[in-house]
């Protein structure tokens, strides 16, 4: 349908809102427009093919001076919105990492919006604080967590790793809060450790709380791209002897290239020996332990200090739901804190306020998309899901492998796999320019997307599933596309 069927919304003379009954018939026709998006997604082709600038130049330069009916805008979102949309809620989006959104998470956004609810404190609305403290208590078991850790929701993995990386950086300098760290002699050079393989949030957090890039020390990885703990006590022995003072390690469950599991407990080992802070990212990976037979993965975490998970990942909450849990939180407490006279709330002294544990003092409901989604599909039907993608990620890897000229460029522990054409007698060179031109050509046919990384320097395809809407026959048919771009390009 079209979605401006069943709007006629003018805008009325009086000052205010639009009315009620004017509120229902366009909420009607827009929920009829996400259901019937959402049943044939595969309609629309998935990546936008706009130029850069199509969609500003199709828009006027300067607002109306007067209001404009909604049925034109939802036409407009329609002819000129839409095509500059790549559409993640596709279920052959197979780039980066899956973001796709679930009916119950829908109608949860949509109630955030219409309650609008600040949790900045306690007081401001309490249902914010607690049902976020029950909903990532629930996840926490759901991944096989141990007591003890407190979660918030953030936006996004760089906030949360920013945030983990600020409660480090506190507890091995406290008086940072106060002082600062410019035109200081006494405060040694502070190093933080990652994996060669790390993803690029962790680069920035150093560079946002003043530690320096050169300080962010990327450790050797194994053959199979996991983080080698020898590595690191070599790296962090080396710091001490220099007179450098280490302050975290973060290990990767579910790199972001590769998906490779680092060896999370013997790096706590490694880590916790120094005094360092241990924060684990399994921003991707971490919905995964709902599975049983996918536990394995959070070997070790309980002995860290925090970790991050993305439900909007893996987890079909959509954008933005970032979860930070910690051990510690008096530490990120510490580091965020404050309390002006205008917030102070008598007689609630032993009340969490999510303000204390961040840099944002607004704070949207987020925890209600999520609530939603834990009810809705429950532990057996999450685990179902999240488990059928990891198979389909076995099953295409089996392509990949018995197919001649292909091969595999990684282990594939759950539902990224890392692939390249490889006709024999092609320099790496050539290799790279091959693989581009594949994945050009499959973008390009709006059918199916992909993305690429570099793993030991060559050009690598990355297939990842974990769309809610994705089946047997999409995983069929973008291996089809492959092939026959394989054979166009040729060598």
């Amino acid at each position: 349908m079209d979605i401006e069927q069943g709007f006629a919304m003018p805008l009325t003379a009086q000052t205010g809102d639009i009315s009620p009954e004017e509120f229902r018939a366009s909420a009607h026709a827009a929920v009829d427009w996400i259901a019937d998006y959402l049943e044939h997604p595969e309609r629309v082709p998935v990546k936008s093919r706009l130029q850069p600038g199509d969609i500003r130049r199709s828009l006027p330069a300067s607002p109306p001076a007067a209001g404009e009916p909604l049925d034109a805008m939802l036409r407009d979102f329609q002819q000129t919105i839409l095509p500059g949309i790549t559409h993640w809620n596709h279920p052959s989006f197979f780039a980066y990492f899956a973001n796709s959104s679930s009916y119950a998470a829908i109608i949860g956004e949509l109630l955030t919006a219409a309650v609008n609810a600040n949790g900045m404190l306690w007081v401001t609305s309490p249902a914010v604080t607690e049902l976020e403290q029950v909903t990532l208590d629930w996840l926490r078991q759901l991944m096989g967590l141990g007591d003890g850790w407190f979660g918030e929701i953030t936006d996004t993995a760089s906030v949360s790793t920013f945030y983990a990386l600020a409660a480090a950086r506190e507890v091995a300098q406290p008086d940072i809060r106060a002082r600062g760290m410019t035109g200081r002699v006494d405060v040694p050079v502070l190093r933080v450790y990652c994996s060669e393989h790390a993803h690029s949030s962790i680069d920035k957090a150093v560079i946002a709380l003043g530690l320096g890039l050169d300080n962010l020390v990327k450790i050797a990885a194994d053959e199979q791209f996991r983080m080698r703990p020898e590595a690191l006590e070599a790296a962090i022995a080396d710091d001490v002897a220099r007179g450098f003072r280490p302050i975290a390690v973060v290990p990767c469950v579910g790199t972001t290239s590769s998906s490779s599991i680092d060896p999370v407990a013997e790096i706590v080992r490694v880590a916790k020996g120094h005094g360092c802070w241990v924060h684990v990212d399994t921003a991707y990976a971490g919905p995964a332990a709902i599975v049983p037979e996918l536990r394995y993965l959070m070997d070790g975490v309980d002995g860290a200090d925090s970790l991050v998970v993305n439900p909007h990942k893996w987890l079909f909450t959509p954008m933005d739901c970032s979860v930070l849990y910690t051990k510690r939180p008096e530490a990120l407490r510490q580091a965020f804190a404050l309390l002006p006279e205008y917030l102070v709330t008598k007689g609630q002294d032993d009340v969490v306020n999510l303000m204390d544990y961040g840099i944002q003092l607004g704070r949207r409901f987020r925890s209600l998309k999520l609530w939603m989604v834990l009810r809705a599909f429950g532990a057996d039907g999450l685990a179902a899901r999240i488990r059928f993608h990891c198979e389909l990620a076995r099953e295409f890897a089996g392509m990949v492998h018995f197919q001649g000229g292909w091969e595999l460029m990684a282990p594939v522990p759950l539902s990224l796999v890392c692939f390249r054409y490889a006709p024999a007698g092609a320099s790496e060179d050539d290799l790279a320019r091959i693989n581009a031109t594949i994945m050009e050509h499959v973008n390009a046919s709006g059918t199916a997307y992909l993305s690429h990384t570099k793993l030991n320097g060559k050009y690598t395809l990355r297939l990842a599933i974990g769309n809610i809407r994705t089946g047997r026959e999409h995983v069929t048919a973008v291996w089809r596309e492959l092939c026959a771009a394989a054979q166009a390009v040729g060598t």
